[in-house]
């Protein structure tokens, strides 16, 4: 019998892009858009969250 896992969240900053090309408006030699690479630091780029864990009280 499969045991279903619950999905994880999106992560909210990078709402599951966490690594994208930013295009710098220059061009290379060969006429094609120069881009760089940035990724999600919040998530460290898996481009989900874990649950906030449950807060407890321990005692009275």
């Amino acid at each position: 019998m499969p045991q279903n896992t619950p999905p994880r969240p999106i992560c909210g900053h990078c709402d599951g892009f966490p690594t994208v090309a930013i295009t710098t408006g220059q061009s290379t030699a060969d006429g094609q858009r120069q881009t760089i690479t940035a990724h999600c630091p919040a998530c460290l780029v898996t481009g989900h969250t874990t649950p906030a864990r449950a807060h407890t009280r321990i005692g009275a």
